[in-house]
């Protein structure tokens, strides 16, 4: 009697930018199977230009799960997405020997991969204190607290992005355990093989391709699109690159031209730290988009 053949679920990963979109589609026709986002921020369903999610073209020539899937109003955290994705992909592996995983947010693809341990209720007690503290005392204080209690965890986080900062002092405080510490050292078992597909490009052609992508979204209407969602801008899903610069425009406290320039300028800083992520993890085997036939070859043997 022969094994079956095992599943196997291949990871296109990549900075923003990089052409991870494209080339996934690419792929799942080749294979004649469907997407698993893991962007973070394509899950809401009222961020679509400032987010790049795939064209109406892409999602309709492949299936795709997990985009615009939720709302900036609904609460939703990474151990649901955990949760949610493994279920659809074992109900997707019924169907297809192969799936995709494509994305940039690291996080999320490791509560896939490897999965995470459950982040710890935080007494409010504690959530109060430390907003009070940063209140009072700004941004730069939360930054300086983070990077001496988790350096590891200041390297790849967005440091201008408060809810961020403040999870790490609340787990530190109310546990003494480390933010970055609370990925499972030991990776939980999957009934499938893991394939990870990242996409190197060259900084400089990576930041012109950043730069030109703001620029279309800029034509395809982001002012409107975030002006829109203006009243929301306390939701955390909207503290996003390419929303809250514009927010910071709308209040009169910068031209549009210094905020064009600033939504490149914080695009091109994600992009570092997505790589300052990936790089971590040495299962990744890299190619570039235009190593297509390499990447296949790797795929299916």
């Amino acid at each position: 009697m022969t094994n079956p053949i095992k599943k196997k679920l291949i990871v296109i990963l990549g900075p923003t930018a990089s052409g991870k979109t494209s080339l996934g589609v690419k792929i799942a026709k080749k294979l004649n199977t469907e997407i698993l986002s893991s962007d973070s921020r394509q899950f809401y369903r009222e961020l679509i230009i400032g987010t790049a999610t795939p064209s109406q073209a892409e999602l309709k020539s492949i299936n795709h799960h997990f985009i615009n899937h939720i709302s900036i109003k609904d609460t939703y955290n990474i151990g649901e997405y955990e949760k949610d994705s493994i279920t659809k992909i074992e109900s997707l592996f019924k169907d297809y020997d192969n799936l995709l995983l494509v994305g940039g947010s690291g996080l999320y693809i490791d509560a896939i991969c490897k999965g995470i341990d459950i982040l710890p209720n935080i007494p409010k007690e504690i959530r109060e204190d430390i907003n009070n503290n940063f209140l009072e005392k700004g941004l730069n204080w939360l930054q300086n607290k983070t990077k001496v209690i988790d350096p590891d965890y200041y390297k790849y986080v967005d440091t201008k992005n408060p809810q961020r900062l403040k999870r790490c002092l609340e787990i530190f405080t109310a546990t003494g355990n480390k933010i970055s510490s609370l990925h499972n050292k030991k990776s939980k078992k999957r009934n499938f093989d893991i394939i990870k597909i990242g996409i190197k490009t060259e900084r400089e052609i990576l930041y012109n391709r950043i730069n030109n992508r703001v620029d279309q979204m800029i034509n395809d209407d982001l002012i409107e699109e975030a002006k829109k969602l203006l009243k929301y801008r306390n939701y955390n899903a909207l503290n996003t690159v390419g929303y809250k610069e514009l927010f910071d425009y709308f209040d009169g406290k910068e031209s549009l031209k210094n905020t064009i320039e600033n939504i490149k300028q914080n695009t091109r800083r994600l992009a570092k730290r997505q790589l300052t992520w990936f790089k971590r993890d040495k299962q990744i085997k890299w190619f570039t988009t235009e190593e297509y036939e390499g990447i296949l070859k790797t795929i299916l043997k």
